[in-house]
């Protein structure tokens, strides 16, 4: 056609004007269709055909498909690239006469809202957040709608804020349009932790929400939430659930509570301690692989490997509750047999989580009611197979198990075993469950038996050998005779199609069979599936009590994981204190000493307090293991806050309120930041954020710009964690020998060193914090062992002796001329000054006991620039 458009197209533009920002699925058969510039952007995105269907405005229309059933994949890399996509169903069956059928979007997927089973990470939340802020106060709502968890909290302080966001690892944002013009927007937008979606700032109103949120929970206050004196926390939470419910096109059932919860019983890390010490994402490639994470996941559910990954990002500050943990943690680290049974009837629970949700949403099939079934079973059998006396924690955690007989026997009385996908087609009902189902199955069953019986009486009464009734969706029962044996066919027989070597048939009688089987076999379907929603919906009741089993679930998995790990990799117990001292006796990396398999792993040990031994100054050579040393105890801290054993031979920790950590060098180009700058961003946020109750990693500061302005900054550093944040606990790894002069000038600085053993011009790496300092870091020997060439190795062996004796002049510049300065040699500097030399004078009037560190350096810089 040209010119006007189908009533179908005139369908689809409409349904769009609904989601303008999303891609239309629009259903048409057993396709998903889209037209016009969705179909160019899904061509570009998905890689598939782009055709044209019709034409508008002279113009050919667009047009580009997926098949239906396999719609999800599809889908999950158009929200991967940032995109809605907004799913229109056809709602009626289509009849003849009806030019077209009616047709509804049904729901809108965005990157928060995605739920499909075969696309999602079993091991990580699909969380969407909510934010709101006013006056330096922000309030979080964030959701996982395929867990049905809904959590809200309220954050004073932006640097909370962000940590809290990076914890979280939203795949989508929701922020009020005005928050869009904030500072805080475009650190949001600049951090890459998902797409952020803007709203009308009216969602946010802490009145609206409120009567939104009684009206979803259906309660006449919110005090038994928390809510009542959240007012931002509350915006946001009401936000959330509007848009879910405006996105879903449901009413959330699955949502049927919300726990409020407060940042400050968590310890802090933020998203650069995250990165630097690898908690549960590589720096390499982000994934799991020599991580934390990976260490400590010996979990067998998926609810056990979601709690595994929270539980790292938000160690404990409650003594008791840490023990609470560290108590089921030893049990199952003493008692083999039960771990290993306990284990192993965790090994066949399903994902209770995710089974529960789909019930509850109407959107479960037969198997998956099957799967919950066998996993409440598990639950059941879970229960016997500890060894008394368990810990007090632990019987505790065993008695909030509901006991699920009533649903086990449900389902199992119901439910089909071997179900079949889908819930259309019959199959899902057992036999004897439902009197009407069985009668029809019967008459369905009789129906095959009575074509068997009519096939062998037409072959005796055509005399026809080869004669076969048969059946196919298409064209319904017939009868088959080839066509060299047409002749002998019956009058009765009526021509129903033709075939390359046969003819079939039908007869009255065959027909009026038919329609008894066929109208029987449509009826099985209608009925079977109305009896299968009604029992989903029975048990779509017991959704609390399914996902505190599910919740439940994932704490034993982790505990009993924790001690498994514990066994195998001989960690021990800490002991949490609320002191200042952090002191572990021959402490291990948990990463690395797994990583090294074969090789041993030196152990060494760290004793920090609150005043004589706070600060460590760290030298060393390349490679000896400083970054290891600190970093190890970092994770130790971690680990021991988490309510996990340790990775030493004992460990006594005074609780610790944030971790902070500077690492490496990396750079921000695309925000036009250097590698010194974004080195300084990090330093400034630890000064300016840690507490007398931190613990601060630092490797190397001041490596970004030259050696008097490093140093100096980080002299600066070390005088400031130590005048100004006293309590706080400091480790500085730092090729600055120059440092390790304050441990003269302020208590509670120390230096440390870590030892090797020389032979000549060869190192061995001892591994072994030592205490004093180092002034040698061996950067020539670890070239070497890099495989730099053999000349650049010898020349900069020369180059280093030069600097060493502050010859500069000489040698360097006898490698790039043959003149006659080639060998000249530098004279002192006293030899060529006469004693009253204006810069003796200077030096001779220096007032040394009244200069502070940073003053010297500054004026040794000044004569240094003088004599050049």
């Amino acid at each position: 056609m040209t010119g006007g458009l189908t009533p179908m197209m005139r369908q689809y533009l409409d349904k769009k004007k609904e989601c303008p920002d999303a891609i239309l699925f629009f259903r048409l058969g057993d396709f998903y269709e889209m037209f016009f510039d969705d179909a160019q952007e899904a061509t570009r995105i998905l890689h598939i055909t782009l055709t044209s269907r019709g034409s508008h405005n002279g113009k050919k229309v667009p047009m580009c498909g997926v098949p239906h059933h396999s719609a999800s994949s599809y889908i999950a890399r158009l929200i991967k690239a940032g995109r809605k996509v907004a799913i229109c169903e056809q709602v009626e069956e289509a009849s003849p006469g009806k030019k077209i059928v009616k047709r509804e979007i049904t729901r809108i997927i965005t990157p928060g809202t995605f739920m499909a089973d075969e696309v999602l990470a079993e091991a990580v939340n699909n969380y969407i957040l909510s934010v709101t802020q006013k006056d330096g106060l922000f309030g979080l709502a964030y959701a996982d709608i395929s867990t049905g968890e809904f959590r809200v909290t309220e954050i004073t302080s932006r640097e909370h804020f962000f940590s809290e966001v990076y914890k979280i690892s939203p795949s989508e944002c929701l922020v009020p349009e005005s928050f869009s013009s904030s500072g805080s927007f475009k650190r949001l937008a600049d951090a890459s932790i998902g797409t952020i979606t803007k709203a009308d700032d009216w969602m946010f109103d802490p009145a609206i929400a409120e009567r939104d949120i009684k009206n979803h929970f259906k309660v006449e206050t919110l005090e038994g939430f928390g809510l009542s004196d959240m007012d931002l926390g509350l915006g946001a939470a009401g936000a959330l659930i509007k848009y879910l419910k405006d996105t879903q096109k449901n009413d959330l059932n699955n949502i049927d509570s919300v726990r409020t919860y407060k940042a400050a019983e968590y310890m802090t890390l933020d998203r650069v301690s995250h990165r630097h010490l690898e908690l549960i994402q590589n720096q390499e490639d982000q994934s799991s692989s020599g991580t934390l994470y990976e260490v400590l996941d010996e979990t067998k559910t998926p609810m056990g490997k979601r709690k595994l990954r929270r539980w790292i990002l938000n160690p404990l500050l409650d003594e008791e509750e840490v023990n609470r943990r560290l108590d089921v943690v030893e049990y199952f680290h003493d008692e083999n047999a039960a771990r290993n049974d306990f284990r192993e009837c965790l090994g066949e629970v399903y994902d209770i989580e995710r089974l529960a949700n789909k019930i509850s949403l109407g959107s479960a099939n037969g198997r998956d009611m099957i799967a919950l079934s066998e996993s409440l079973k598990s639950i059941e059998n879970l229960k016997k197979v500890l060894k008394k006396p368990t810990p007090k924690a632990l019987t505790n955690l065993i008695k909030e198990l509901d006991d699920f007989k009533d649903v086990i026997r449900k389902i199992d009385k119901s439910i089909e075993e071997k179900a079949p996908l889908t819930v259309m087609e019959g199959g899902i009902i057992k036999a004897g469950y439902d009197k009407d189902v069985d009668e029809l199955r019967s008459l369905v069953s009789s129906g095959k038996d009575w074509v068997a019986t009519l096939q062998k009486k037409e072959i005796e009464r055509t005399g026809i050998n080869s004669l076969k009734v048969g059946y196919n969706k298409v064209f319904g029962y017939y009868i088959e005779v080839t066509k060299t044996n047409l002749g002998s066919v019956p009058d009765d027989y009526i021509r129903k199609q033709t075939l390359v070597n046969a003819e079939r048939f039908i007869t009255q009688e065959l027909k009026d069979k038919e329609s008894k089987i066929i109208g029987a076999q449509d009826r099985i379907k209608a009925l079977e599936y109305e009896i299968f929603s009604r029992v989903r919906e029975e048990i779509a009741l017991e959704i609390e009590r399914l996902k505190k089993a599910g919740d439940l679930i994932g704490t034993l998995d982790v505990l009993s994981s924790l001690g498994e790990v514990a066994v195998r990799n001989r960690y021990m117990r800490p002991h949490l204190k609320d002191s200042g001292t952090i002191d572990i006796k021959e402490a291990r990396h948990p990463v690395l000493e797994r990583l090294l398999k074969d090789k041993e792993f030196v152990p060494n040990d760290c004793l920090m307090d609150d005043e004589k031994r706070r600060i460590f100054i760290i030298t060393g050579s390349n490679m000896a293991g400083k970054s290891t040393y600190i970093r190890q105890v970092a994770l130790v801290t971690i680990m021991a806050q988490m309510g996990s054993f340790v990775p030493a031979k004992e460990a006594n920790i005074g609780i610790v309120d944030r971790i902070f950590t500077r690492v490496g060098a990396s750079d921000r180009l695309y925000q036009g930041m250097s590698t010194f700058m974004v080195e300084m961003l990090e330093t400034a946020n630890i000064l300016n954020n840690a507490t007398e109750r931190s613990l601060i990693i630092l490797d190397e500061i001041g490596r970004g710009t030259s050696t008097f302005d490093g140093v100096s900054i980080a002299w600066a550093v070390v005088e400031y964690i130590h005048h100004t944040l006293k309590g706080a606990k400091a480790m500085f790894a730092t090729h600055y020998h120059e440092l390790t002069e304050l441990s003269q000038v302020m208590k509670g600085v120390e230096n440390y060193h870590l030892a090797v053993q020389q032979w000549g011009e060869e190192i061995v790496f001892l591994y072994k914090v030592t205490e004093g300092s180092c002034d040698e870091s061996f950067g020539i020997h670890v070239a070497k062992l890099a495989g730099m060439p053999g000349e650049v190795i010898k020349r900069s062996k020369e180059i280093l002796d030069n600097l060493q004796r502050d010859s500069l002049m000489g040698n360097i510049r006898s490698k790039f001329s043959e003149d006659k300065e080639k060998n000249e040699k530098q004279l002192d500097f006293f030899e060529v000054c006469s004693k009253d030399h204006p810069l003796l004078e200077k030096i001779k009037n220096l007032d040394i006991d009244a200069m502070t560190p940073l003053e010297a350096l500054r004026k040794l810089a000044e004569l240094k620039k003088e004599i050049e």
